[in-house]
């Protein structure tokens, strides 16, 4: 299943949703207009938005503050990823130079502030304090989530349990938060709303883990980054931590003095342990794991396109090559 089915079913309300992201990032600052046409410019899947509106409309959402919520919901992921890749000093995203390559990280930084807070000037015109509540402790979750990845760079011994927390809170949680937006705008019942919390969550764990697997076995020009980054930047990814567990002493060896010097050096010698203990395979099947998690939860909903394309975007998640 391609991604541009439910990129047809939801064209209105996307271009709604540009509409307001495009008004939004306004700003009498020149440089912020600069830094924001670039990312704009950048394109990405738009995939929690579309999350914002699929469960919205899967309880017969008709209003319009689901474009709002939308592009709110892109803006927190987007200042999340300005300051992801000053954290780590990326120079390519989705193929593109990085804003912190091109204005420097200090800029990427304030221009991350400033998306941030006007996130928050807008979920304030919905009047919702639960959607207030959600979207705030998402954020803070969040938060959380980037300074325990932070703390587990370079770190060989973080377990898999240790590692799933870290992508809960880092990735997941805002998966989470949209579905369950979707959910409050449509008026949907605790039951219904608890069903789509966790068929957000499960299809964020799903789509890190394969951007895990991605990592080392992806096309570069496909991906739109480096093949090997995360082992550049000393993360402790899902593959390496079962490579280290089921290689030999000489694998984990490899893979475990990798992690804690970062860097490519060895990139090869890992993708051969990798390869060589199955942990690829081992990755894509918790992710697959994940995604029929995430599919039981959405099969609760009634039946509409909207839960289809749920139950689509759950497939996706573990089929795709970006």
């Amino acid at each position: 299943m391609s991604i541009e089915a439910i990129r047809d079913f939801l064209a209105a309300d996307m271009r709604a949703v540009d509409a307001v992201i495009r008004a939004r990032l306004s700003s009498d600052v020149v440089l912020i207009r600069q830094v924001a046409e670039h990312i704009i410019g950048g394109g990405g899947k738009r995939l929690r938005p579309m999350l914002v509106l699929l469960s919205a409309g899967a309880f017969g959402y008709r209003g319009r503050d689901h474009h709002e919520l939308a592009a709110v919901v892109e803006f927190i992921h987007t200042a999340t990823l300005l300051h992801d890749d000053v954290v780590d000093e990326s120079a390519l995203r989705r193929g593109r130079a990085t804003a912190n390559s091109l204005f420097g990280s200090t800029t990427a930084v304030l221009v991350g502030d400033f998306i941030y807070s006007r996130a928050f000037q807008m979920m304030v015109t919905i009047d919702s304090m639960r959607v207030l509540q959600v979207l705030a402790d998402a954020t803070n979750v969040i938060a959380e989530g980037e300074v325990m990845q932070l703390m587990n760079c370079h770190n060989a011994d973080i377990d898999e349990a240790g590692y799933l927390a870290v992508i809960r809170c880092k990735t997941a949680k805002l998966f989470e938060a949209a579905t369950r937006l979707g959910a409050i705008l449509g008026g949907a019942a605790s039951s219904q709303e608890a069903a789509m919390s966790d068929y957000g969550m499960q299809l964020g764990v799903a789509f890190q883990l394969i951007d895990d697997v991605l990592d080392y076995s992806g096309d570069q020009a496909v991906i739109g980054k480096n093949l090997g980054d995360d082992l550049a930047e000393g993360k402790p990814t899902l593959p390496l931590i079962h490579a280290i567990r089921h290689g030999t002493p000489d694998q984990a060896s490899i893979v475990r003095g990798a992690i804690e010097q970062g860097g490519r050096d060895d990139l090869a010698a890992v993708l051969a342990a990798v390869r060589a203990t199955g942990a690829l395979d081992y990755a894509r099947e918790k992710a697959h794991g994940a995604s029929r998690a995430a599919c039981a939860a959405a099969e609760t909903l009634p039946n509409s396109k909207y839960r289809d394309y749920l139950l689509q975007l759950a497939d996706f998640a573990v089929t795709r090559s970006y």
